[in-house]
């Protein structure tokens, strides 16, 4: 899904870039320089090998970074490239829980689950669960955190 998302907005890009690109050279501005107008495929060249290398890497990259774990008394998520974020979500502070599902993720039967704090900093979101165990975990996620806010009152 990551793949195929990179790809399409990439290419959406490259569409624009291009259409950008031979505007200009038609439209023939004077105040832009000729060695520029005559080279302007460059541009548009480089941006296609750096988005083939994006779509083809990024999703590898990610699938290997990104994890998370629940337990009955935590929420667990580790994500970032070069620099790397490990959340621990309480699950007696969990306020909301929500799981999602856009176009894409019901192509591919995933969804997105959402786990929400009074603290911005506190919220989780996992990505490209698969959609049955996405509203499963969220569930249970719900009913625990009712149940622990319920002990400490």
């Amino acid at each position: 899904m990551w793949t195929l998302q990179s790809a399409i907005g990439s290419a959406v890009t490259l569409g624009v870039l291009s259409a950008a690109v031979w505007g200009v050279r038609l439209a023939s501005w004077a105040w832009i320089p000729d060695w520029l107008l005559r080279n302007a495929w460059w541009l548009v060249a480089a941006y296609g090998v750096y988005a083939a290398a994006r779509t083809v890497i990024v999703p590898q990259w990610r699938y290997r970074v990104h994890r998370w774990e629940t337990t009955a008394d935590v929420v667990y998520t580790r994500s970032g490239w070069f620099s790397r974020q490990w959340q621990l979500v309480p699950v007696s502070r969990i306020q909301t829980v929500d799981h999602r599902q856009g176009w894409m993720e019901r192509l591919f039967r995933v969804a997105t689950l959402e786990v929400q704090t009074a603290s911005h900093a506190g919220s989780s979101t996992i990505e490209g669960l698969d959609a049955g165990d996405a509203q499963r975990i969220s569930e249970e996620l719900a009913e625990r955190a009712a149940e622990l806010r319920d002990d400490a009152t």
